[in-house]
C-alpha cells in the first residue's frame, strides 16, 4: 500500500495541546480519521478489495477453498465452531478473543511496533486468505453468507481503524518532522498515541461484530435456509 507522505496534510497532525484537551475523549478518534481521511479511504478500499480478490480466487479455483476448509477441520476449528454455535454468549466471547488478540494484536499492531507498516502486509495476506476460505461450498453456505456479510463489514471496519493507526505510527516514526516531532522516538510515541485512540472505536466494533456473528449464525441462518432453499 502506498500513501502520500507529503507534508501538506501534516499541518493537522499536531493540533495545539489546549485545543486537543478540549475535545472529549470519545470524539478524538473521529478527529484523527478526519485529519487523515485520504489514508483512511485508501485503507478501506484495500482491505475490502483484497478480501474480494481472495473470494474471486476461491470461486475460480474451488480446490483452494476446499483445501482451506479441510485444514480448518483438521485443526479442530470446524468442530469447535459447530459446538459453540449453540451457545451464543460463549461463541461471541470466543469470536471476540480471536479477533482481538490473534488478528488485531498479533497480526496488525505488534508487528508494526517492531517494523514500520508490517501489520499492513500481514493483514493484506490474511484478507486474501480469508476471502478464499469463505467461498461457500453448498447452498446452505451461500445462505449463511447473507448475515455473515454484515459481520465482515463490521469487523473489517475495526481492522481498518487499527490499520490506519499502524500506518500513522510508521509515518510518524520514519518522518517525525512532518508532525513537528524533534526525533523519531518522539514520533514513535505519538504514533502509539494514535493507535490507542483508534483502538477505542475498533474495540466497540469488534464487540458488536462478535455478538452479531454469534447470534446471527444461531438464529438467522436456519430460518433463511428454510425460506430461500
Amino acid at each position: 500500500m502506498v500513501f502520500d507522505h507529503s507534508p501538506r496534510t501534516s499541518m493537522t497532525d499536531a493540533p495545539p495541546k489546549a485545543s486537543a484537551d478540549r475535545v472529549p475523549v470519545w470524539r478524538r478518534p473521529f478527529r484523527v480519521i478526519r485529519q487523515h481521511m485520504r489514508a483512511y479511504l485508501i485503507i478501506n478500499a484495500a482491505a475490502y478489495g483484497l478480501f474480494i480478490i481472495g473470494f474471486v480466487i476461491g470461486l475460480i479455483f474451488p480446490d483452494l477453498s476446499a483445501s482451506r476448509a479441510a485444514s480448518l477441520e483438521d485443526d479442530g476449528t470446524g468442530e469447535l465452531v459447530r459446538w459453540l454455535v449453540n451457545t451464543p454468549p460463549l461463541f461471541a466471547l470466543t469470536i471476540l478473543a480471536v479477533n482481538l488478540f490473534r488478528l488485531s494484536l498479533l497480526t496488525i499492531v505488534l508487528p508494526s511496533v517492531i517494523v514500520p507498516f508490517a501489520g499492513l502486509a500481514f493483514f493484506a495476506y490474511w484478507s486474501v486468505e480469508t476471502g478464499i476460505t469463505l467461498v461457500p461450498a453448498s447452498p446452505q453456505g451461500w445462505v449463511a453468507l447473507i448475515p455473515h456479510s454484515l459481520t465482515l463489514i463490521i469487523e473489517f471496519q475495526a481492522y481498518v481503524l487499527l490499520l490506519l493507526g499502524v500506518y500513522l505510527l510508521g509515518r510518524h516514526w520514519l518522518f517525525p518532522r512532518t508532525i513537528g516531532a524533534k526525533n523519531r522516538r518522539q514520533g514513535y510515541v505519538r504514533g502509539l498515541q494514535r493507535i490507542g485512540l483508534l483502538a477505542l472505536p475498533a474495540l466497540a466494533l469488534l464487540v458488536v461484530g462478535a455478538v452479531w456473528e454469534a447470534y446471527s449464525l444461531r438464529y438467522f441462518v436456519y430460518p433463511l435456509s428454510q425460506l430461500l432453499l
